[in-house]
């Protein structure tokens, strides 16, 4: 196995004992269940958490370079590869959608215990979920709050923006993205983060990703490190270009919702899921 430089996985209750805690290098989960087979379900996800970076590491080379025809064996790795490789945007690697396919891959060893009547798994702010009929989720989100339902067919969020952990070729301060999966909301945020711009504005500052982080599966690309404040038509003019973005993987089936915001200013996707409700 490749040598990630990883300790060993660490798993604990938090103080309300009702949430499972797990941690393993850069995934820091925190898992909820509610159900007759809550307890089973936990015991899955710890026994899933403790072997889903150790594939990874063995492909950290493919994961870590631009989208190509190399298809990583791992399962999760391939996850993360086919949710990158579906937009067709410009640079991007599989680790754009690691965090959210760590939670889709937990989740789904969760789901193979019955009964669980809703779960969530929370990869530092990256979602997955599952809600059993007549049941809904509250999600609060740094644009506002959501209410999903049942209905809705949207299993995953995620958020990204320039300030977030993650590195940023745009200015959104965050744009939160629900699909389908983890992956996919993870990618789909990122990308339409890196859309949010004023192009040539003198006081964005951005530096080489790898100048923060040397080993950066971004490289030299840069990445945003301070963003002035703009003007109304310069904040429009940014928001205008990710909202554009999202709305093509809206209307591509990619994404179910996105929210994007910018110095205080919202903007939205339409949103046709009326298992979905956005509280702005």
């Amino acid at each position: 196995m490749a040598d990630s430089g990883w300790a060993e996985p660490q798993i604990s209750w938090l103080p309300d004992g009702e949430r499972l805690h797990m941690q393993h290098g850069p995934s820091d989960l925190i898992v909820q269940a509610w159900g007759a087979a809550q307890e089973a379900g936990y015991r899955a996800a710890a026994a899933r958490f403790e072997t889903v970076l150790a594939g990874l590491a063995q492909e950290l080379d493919v994961l870590r370079s631009p989208i190509s025809d190399r298809i990583p064996q791992d399962l999760v790795g391939r996850a993360m590869h086919t949710a990158a490789a579906a937009p067709g945007y410009g640079f991007i690697t599989p680790m754009a959608a690691v965090a959210g396919a760590v939670a889709d891959a937990v989740l789904a060893a969760m789901l193979t215990v019955d009964p669980l009547d809703k779960v969530y798994v929370n990869n530092g702010g990256d979602i997955a979920f599952h809600i059993e009929e007549n049941e809904r989720f509250q999600i609060a989100g740094e644009a506002g709050r959501f209410e999903v339902a049942s209905e809705s067919a949207m299993r995953g969020v995620a958020t990204s923006g320039w300030r977030g952990r993650s590195f940023s070729f745009g200015i959104a301060d965050s744009v939160t993205v629900f699909a389908k999966t983890a992956a996919q909301a993870d990618v789909a945020a990122t990308l339409i983060a890196n859309a949010v711009d004023v192009p040539d504005h003198p006081g964005i500052a951005r530096t080489p990703a790898n100048a923060l982080l040397p080993d950066s599966d971004l490289g030299d690309q840069p990445v945003t490190i301070h963003v002035p404040p703009l003007t109304g038509d310069q904040v429009q003019d940014g928001l205008n270009a990710g909202l554009r973005r999202a709305v093509d993987l809206q209307k591509r089936g990619l994404i179910g919702f996105a929210v994007l915001t910018l110095q205080a200013v919202t903007v939205t996707t339409p949103n046709t899921d009326q298992g979905l409700i956005f509280h702005g």
